[in-house]
């Protein structure tokens, strides 16, 4: 059964309070350095949704059912579209199938002839990423923190 893509305004305050704040989250956003406060969460889904309304394309929560199990999607960063995904752990095992089902959309997006994913370097599973086909390009910063990226073509 497919997962549902719904926007993040559709998604309880509360509920991204909570993925946000948990520590096993934190422990591989590294743009993450403090708690969440409800501020922090209408901030967060205002600036996603802005990526909507700019690009026509943004992130999504996941849905397994009627059960919110993280967020993710495209997001334009200079000529490049990045791919992101944070789960939460309940979902944790189901990274690959949401991200196959993410990236049939890329797919069918004439824009988008690659993507790229930019992963903390304390991740140490990458395999899944690398029989997706994507390849890796090698470390880059990004607002003051170093990422693993890695390339992976639509067409």
């Amino acid at each position: 059964m497919p997962f549902v893509f719904t926007r993040l305004p559709q998604i309880a305050p509360d509920l991204l309070l909570a993925h946000m704040n948990d520590a096993r989250i934190a422990a591989h956003l590294p743009l993450l350095t403090q708690p969440w406060a409800a501020d922090d969460v209408a901030d967060f889904v205002a600036a996603k949704e802005a990526t909507w309304a700019r690009d026509g394309l943004g992130h999504w929560a996941f849905l397994d059912g009627e059960s919110y199990i993280g967020w993710g999607g495209f997001q334009k960063e200079g000529d490049e579209w990045d791919f992101g995904l944070v789960l939460t752990p309940a979902a944790f095992g189901l990274g690959r199938r949401i991200a196959a089902q993410a990236l049939d959309h890329a797919r069918a997006d004439p824009r988008i002839p690659f993507v790229t994913f930019l992963l903390a370097p304390s991740r140490r599973h990458l395999s899944a990423l690398r029989r997706m086909g994507a390849a890796p390009v090698g470390e880059v910063a990004h607002a003051g923190q170093r990422f693993l990226k890695f390339r992976l073509d639509t067409a």
